[in-house]
């Protein structure tokens, strides 16, 4: 009887470091309040070439962009289809670039 009660113990101490050695990251969004925005970032990567680039998905005032470039040398954000676009004042591309000081 103790042999049994000992190895259920143990398989639950296994079980128990096993799922906690599996959990997952917690993913929480980024988010600012300026004079005219709500800027979240919710995913962001920065280019292993260029430093001052990242790819970042974006949310602007509950409206979600998809990924674009910001090129933070330059103040441009390059859109999905090729297009650039000057930073906004206060916007998602100078508050990507304030965060990570590029």
């Amino acid at each position: 009887m103790k042999k049994t009660m000992k190895k259920v113990m143990v398989l639950l101490i296994l079980l128990t470091v096993v799922a906690l050695g599996f959990a997952l990251p917690a993913r929480a969004a980024t988010c600012r309040q300026t004079a005219a925005h709500k800027v979240c970032i919710l995913s962001i990567e920065r280019s292993a070439k260029n430093y001052w680039e990242y790819r970042a998905a974006v949310k602007v005032d509950e409206e979600t962009r998809p990924i674009e470039v910001y090129n933070c040398r330059e103040r441009i954000r390059v859109k999905q289809d090729g297009t650039t676009v000057r930073f906004e004042p206060s916007g998602a591309g100078e508050m990507i670039c304030s965060l990570f000081k590029a």
